[in-house]
């Protein structure tokens, strides 16, 4: 295999739907060799239109790759498909992990990264689907950095940087502590506009009050907006961030950090997934502010 940082590595994508389709584009604008794979066939299909070449199994898009990216759920799905695509994989091949799977999740796809004979590099991306789409993406990359040549058309092409954080586990935990604070936000706007509506103010207002400050982001603008307007397309999925809330805790009790915020911001988004909120958008968490009235 060619680690010539001017070439460009043959890639498999596996899991396309809300981040992959996005990072599955950017990697095909780059001009670099791509199959995809999907367990749902008909979010991989269109990806035909830009160069990729859509496969039926895992085995057969791993077939060739010098690199291959996995961008699915959780740590479970995660396993699942890496080992059914097991006999397709090239000697030597790379296996790059961008979804969120935890502390104990990255330290089992390791294992098992070692088991099938794979390089493992420990990548989860910060972002949702528009920076996915716009290949806006920041890169936490942790492994052997000798990889960094073979994977910096890759990493280039679906990230605007790329942050190499340390050894295998250490970019899934930054990934973590990065993902509980963009939660908390989320929570935090949503809890912030509630309290302006009960207190009997226009809770756009708020939004107004804080837009251009030192506190202001556009996150906080995109998401206060969609929660007034009810738009909760998914960007971010609801689902996934209670997913991730909850790696968030546990990963918390075992290092024995103090993780109350989190569990009050997970309860949040727990109670919107219940109502039926789980596949819309984290901006969805306005739903668990619904206004209460003394009795």
């Amino acid at each position: 295999m060619t680690e010539n940082p001017a070439a460009r590595p043959a890639v498999a994508l596996l899991g396309t739907s809300t981040m992959g389709a996005g990072m599955a584009r950017n990697l095909a604008a780059a001009g670099l060799p791509l199959t995809v794979w999907n367990r749902t066939a008909d979010k991989a299909r269109p990806l035909a239109r830009v160069g990729a070449r859509v496969a039926e199994d895992p085995a057969a898009a791993v077939r060739g790759a010098e690199v291959v990216l996995t961008m699915l759920f959780d740590a479970d799905s995660v396993e699942q498909t890496v080992r059914a695509a097991r006999e397709g994989f090239a000697p030597g091949a790379v296996w790059v992990q961008t979804s969120t799977v935890g502390v104990e999740g990255v330290e089992r796809l390791a294992r098992v990264a070692a088991e099938l004979g794979l390089r493992f590099v420990d990548a989860p991306v910060l972002g949702t689907r528009g920076p996915a789409e716009q290949g806006a993406l920041t890169v936490l990359a942790g492994g052997d950095e000798e990889l960094r040549p073979l994977l910096e058309p890759v990493f280039a092409a679906i990230g605007q940087r790329t942050l190499w954080v340390g050894g295998v586990g250490a970019a899934s935990r930054l990934k973590l502590a990065c993902n509980a604070w963009v939660l908390t936000v989320v929570d935090g706007v949503a809890s912030s506009l509630a309290l302006a509506r009960d207190l009997g103010v226009d809770p756009r207002l708020f939004l107004e009050a804080v837009r251009g400050g030192a506190m202001d982001s556009p996150y906080v603008q995109g998401k206060g907006a969609a929660m007034l307007e009810g738009r909760h397309e998914a960007q971010f999925g609801l689902g996934g961030g209670v997913k991730d809330l909850e790696l968030v805790l546990e990963a918390a009790a075992a290092a024995g950090s103090d993780a109350a915020l989190a569990r009050a911001v997970h309860d949040h988004f727990a109670a919107a997934a219940a109502a039926g909120r789980a596949g819309q958008d984290v901006s969805a968490v306005w739903f668990a502010h619904e206004p209460t009235r003394p009795s």
